[in-house]
């Protein structure tokens, strides 16, 4: 059963790291989270290390600059680890050819750009779909729009047997009131379709991976039994962390508000439903991060 929690504080000094979501749990998209920010600050303040840990499909810079124009002071976090840094790194060694479709918006352009990580990256160019050797998906061209208006592509490039690499698992994000579709969305939709998609963000290995590294490069490595992976996202944070035996903070008061009946904190009798019907049972559970 997971344990209810008032406040991070209250649990905070078992662990040298957090790998902290951030969309619903620090901010909204639109403003910060002022109890959030109060949190990740007391944590580094006792000597802990604020590793955010994003789905973003953009590189870990661009979303230093998002959290800079929204508001979420420099000083709650120490370093960022991005979806889109590790799909970056797999597109640049290859992973879905050299001619690629994207579907996203032009303001994903940076996931294009060389990484200093890798190196004899291949050069990659965008093409339509019908000369594409692979398809890169930071996102819907339309984010309100329902996946399923790409079925059409979506069909055409099962025939061609094309790889999609997506950047971004999430399926959904609320930004403000307002809930938008994600990469993982149309990833699941092609799959489902009988595509093949390639994911590299939570809950998948490979953004872990590149988190524990920014932490070494940081000499802030530790073991996986002082990392807690913070997050709303029942599909993605919560199975991630899981599955790399890292112990797990649900934010209920995420996407799963509802769900869980949370207000200041969640509903006990909701929460255990919504946990047993997800088969999965986080560490510890708290309404919003504070």
């Amino acid at each position: 059963m997971t344990r209810i929690i008032e406040n991070l504080a209250e649990i905070s000094g078992m662990y040298d790291a957090v790998f902290c979501d951030l969309w619903g749990c620090v901010h909204n998209g639109v403003e910060p989270f002022a109890e959030a920010v109060e949190a990740l600050r007391a944590f580094k303040t006792q000597g802990g290390t604020v590793l955010l840990l994003t789905n973003a499909p953009r590189p870990r810079a661009s979303v230093a600059t998002q959290l800079d124009r929204i508001g979420v002071p420099r000083d709650c976090w120490d370093v960022i680890a991005t979806s889109g840094d590790s799909a970056r790194a797999a597109m640049l060694t290859g992973a879905v050819g050299e001619k690629v479709w994207h579907i996203g918006e032009p303001h994903d352009a940076p996931f294009f750009e060389k990484m200093e990580l890798i190196e004899d990256a291949v050069d990659i160019e965008r093409v339509e779909l019908d000369q594409a050797e692979g398809i890169v998906c930071t996102g819907p061209f339309d984010p309100h729009a329902d996946p399923s208006v790409m079925r059409p592509q979506f069909l055409l490039a099962k025939t061609k047997r094309l790889k999609l690499l997506c950047a971004n698992p999430d399926i959904v994000v609320d930004r403000g009131e307002s809930r938008e579709w994600c990469a993982g969305a149309l990833a699941q939709l092609y799959t489902e379709m009988g595509g093949e998609s390639l994911y590299f963000g939570k809950p998948h290995p490979p953004i872990y991976d590149l988190a524990r590294r920014r932490l070494t490069q940081m000499g802030k490595g530790t073991s996986d039994d002082r990392i807690l992976a913070i997050g709303d996202g029942i599909v993605t944070d919560i199975p991630g962390g899981i599955g790399e035996n890292i112990d797990t903070l649900f934010i209920t008061g995420g996407l799963a508000r509802e769900e869980t009946g949370t207000d200041v904190q969640p509903d006990p009798s909701k929460l255990a439903r919504f946990l047993t019907d997800a088969q999965l049972e986080p560490t510890y559970s708290i309404g919003y991060l504070r």
